[in-house]
């Protein structure tokens, strides 16, 4: 027999089916809530309610689980290539000798711009915010490819407009970085891997052969990959909306990448750097800012502590914790910024607070000190943000349109004035 859940409204009592994933999550379908009651949920941000079935992530945040398509984060992390995760969160599987070659050799192709968007570039001002140009380049690549902007394309032509986006949102974002930093463009360089080409474009310089850190690409790989997708979280959600009413990938990502700048989503490891500079200016002991954090009454926070949604250790921060280490001893970087970081890193694996309510290290803490080791200006962590999260964001498209979910169209309660005549101007 099938859960029901009853509701008892106006004395008369309702039943909404009970679904069940495979993970065994519950949830009560109030699909025909509205229309069999005339009332509607609410559920301000939406925490408590499911916008979608999916079978891309699942996260359990009490128990510290992620895991992509039904594989561990820990096991990709250590074992796959981000192009790998990227074909496994697009199309469902991780890939074959066969299917990964072909995907990476379409992506290849496609990784050059269209040589009128350095116009496009040239008319933003020097020093211009990287995730607005990002932001600006994305939607623009429809304009360059009409028909990606046909809502009843086949799969073939969906794959070209895929393999395209993948391939040419690391030369956007290491143009909108040299861009940004007033330094010359570079081009891809195709014999380099997926991470290894976008070091080449965002440090190389013309005339100069670009030598690939291994230790750093290995960390940018792994860092890609821990950031690849999250469930429905802000930018997603805003992909999956912009989407489902038939808008463009490129334009669905775009909002996405909108989304994403904001300092409570993809802001958090630039908040990181901040307030660890906040710390090294004030001068003070660190155990001020210490107690400053476990007094209740003071409006200051640890930023890269704690998550919202994993109530133990986040499972990515395992993860980036040993190759944080790593990019710091390779390339030994004497900032004292960092030194603070990894003081604090200290206390809050030690600290019996800390310890107590889950405030260990997060997944921004470690990518902020490894963005800042590496001379990543603060405006581009969420650059780096986006490189990672784009398979999700396309494979959470993809999925949408596949399953042909409605427009998405909350509702509200309405607490404005209540009906009113109109007045003549002379009257008011």
């Amino acid at each position: 027999m099938s859960e029901t859940a009853r509701m008892i409204l106006d004395g008369q009592e309702y039943e909404f089916p009970v679904i069940s994933g495979s993970e065994n999550e519950k949830a009560i379908d109030i699909s025909k809530l509205r229309g069999s009651t005339g009332y509607i949920t609410m559920d301000p941000g939406f925490k408590n309610t499911g916008s979608t079935q999916s079978g891309i992530t699942y996260l359990d945040g009490e128990n510290g689980v992620l895991r992509y398509r039904g594989y561990a984060i820990e096991e990709l992390a250590e074992k796959a290539s981000f192009i790998e995760v990227a074909y496994l969160l697009i199309y469902g599987d991780l890939p074959n000798k066969e299917q990964l070659q072909y995907f990476n050799d379409s992506v290849t192709r496609h990784t050059i711009v269209h040589e009128n968007m350095k116009r496009f570039f040239d008319a933003f001002p020097l020093g211009a915010h990287p995730m607005g140009m990002l932001s600006s380049m994305v939607a623009s690549l429809s304009t360059f490819y009409p028909e990606s902007q046909n809502p009843n394309r086949d799969i073939t032509d969906i794959d070209l407009t895929i393999h395209r986006l993948i391939a040419k949102l690391p030369t956007l974002a290491a143009q909108a970085y040299k861009h940004n930093v007033g330094l010359p463009t570079m081009y891809p360089k195709n014999d380099l891997s997926y991470v290894g080409n976008f070091m080449h474009m965002m440090w190389g310089v013309p005339a100069e052969d670009y030598e690939v850190n291994p230790i750093v690409e290995s960390a940018l790989n792994k860092l890609f990959i821990l950031h690849a997708d999250h469930e429905q979280n802000c930018s997603t959600s805003t992909v999956r909306v912009v989407g489902s009413s038939q808008a463009n990938l490129y334009s669905s990502v775009s909002a996405g990448v909108s989304a994403l700048w904001g300092p409570l989503h993809g802001g958090a490891n630039q908040a990181v750097i901040e307030m660890l500079e906040a710390i090294r200016a004030e001068g003070s002991p660190l155990q001020s800012w210490i107690d400053r954090a476990k007094d209740k009454t003071d409006s200051f926070r640890l930023m890269g502590f704690g998550h919202r949604v994993y109530k133990n250790f986040d499972p990515r921060a395992r993860i980036i914790k040993k190759a944080a280490d790593e990019v710091l001893g390779q390339l030994g970087v004497n900032d004292p910024v960092l030194d603070i970081a990894k003081q604090l890193e200290e206390v809050a694996l030690n600290d019996e607070y800390f310890v107590k309510r889950g405030l260990y290290p997060n997944v921004d803490f470690y990518s902020g000190i490894i963005y800042r080791a590496l001379g990543i200006p603060t405006d581009m962590f969420t650059v780096m943000f986006a490189l990672g999260r784009l398979p999700g964001w396309i494979g959470q498209w993809k999925e949408m349109t596949e399953n042909r979910e409605p427009i998405g169209r909350p509702r509200q309660v309405y607490v404005g004035a209540t009906e009113r005549a109109f007045t003549s101007l002379d009257a008011r």
